[in-house]
């Protein structure tokens, strides 16, 4: 038998060609494309997805700061509040108490003054009381400003310089120092920003606050004498603190200032007594 003839085989490139009419190379970089493409749509569904959750948070976070703002505000509100109304107790406090000290004095007065041993006892009481500084007390004397430096932008400035830890320039014993050398120059009374001082009355800090006889004062800090102005300027102006003072107006720009009056008027000092003396001591 004969063997059929063996035709020339057909190339396989040519195969290929009539074959496959995409190009390999297209196919896979078509594929990939895809593939590309749909990592994409999923990775922009992700960021927002992503934006839309960070979006709530900041507006859950924004609603709550909305909350703690409001809920600060009240707080302030009631805290101020207590404040003033503690102030309205205080001042009424004040007014009943000098009213029934009025009463007081008047009637010891008309009490004492019906026989002579009485009127002897009146009138050392009133010595006492006038060394105390429980009375009025009026005429010329001296008045020093003590002033808190003024407030500048430039940090580096040597009058924003502070005194060891304290917030303040002006410290509680530069106005102790100031109040003793006026005694010493001889003051027959004197005030602290209207506050008499007397037995037992204190000038000290807490905190920020400048507190004389308890309550808060505040720069420029207004220390009144009466006594003999020529007097209590001439021995004031050579003493310990008029050249603490000095040196502190040069160093921190402390504002001071020493005048003459003509007329003061200084209110009467606190009365204590030994048990309220000893209830402030302990507090």
């Amino acid at each position: 038998m004969r063997k059929p003839p063996i035709r020339n085989p057909t190339p396989s490139l040519l195969k290929s060609l009539m074959s496959e009419h995409l190009d390999p190379g297209y196919a896979a970089a078509s594929a990939t494309k895809s593939s590309k493409s749909t990592r994409t749509r999923m990775d922009v569904v992700l960021a927002i997805v992503g934006v839309v959750l960070i979006g709530i948070v900041f507006g859950v976070a924004l609603s709550r700061v909305d909350v703690l703002r409001s809920d600060a505000s009240g707080q302030a509100h009631d805290l101020v509040e207590t404040v003033r109304e503690a102030e309205s107790r205080s001042d009424a406090m004040e007014r009943t108490r000098s009213t029934l000290a009025g009463e007081v004095e008047s009637a010891r007065s008309n009490v004492l003054q019906s026989d002579n041993d009485g009127a002897s006892i009146l009138s050392s009481l009133m010595n006492i009381e006038s060394a105390a500084g429980a009375e009025t007390s009026s005429g010329a004397g001296i008045a020093v400003v003590v002033t808190e430096p003024p407030a500048s932008a430039n940090l580096s400035d040597v009058s924003q310089k502070k005194r060891g830890n304290s917030a303040a320039t002006v410290l509680d014993r530069d106005l102790q120092v100031v109040v003793n050398s006026l005694w010493a120059s001889g003051a027959e009374a004197i005030a602290v920003d209207g506050i008499r001082i007397g037995p037992n009355v204190t000038i000290r800090q807490a905190g920020g606050a400048m507190l004389v006889d308890n309550h808060p004062v505040f720069s420029p800090y207004a220390i009144d004498a009466i006594g003999s102005p020529e007097q209590l300027q001439v021995r004031f102006a050579v003493s310990d603190a008029h050249l603490r003072m000095s040196a502190l107006t040069q160093l921190y720009d402390v504002g001071f200032e020493v005048r003459s009056e003509d007329s003061l008027e200084l209110p009467a000092a606190v009365i204590r007594t030994a048990a309220r003396v000893q209830q402030e001591g302990g507090r």
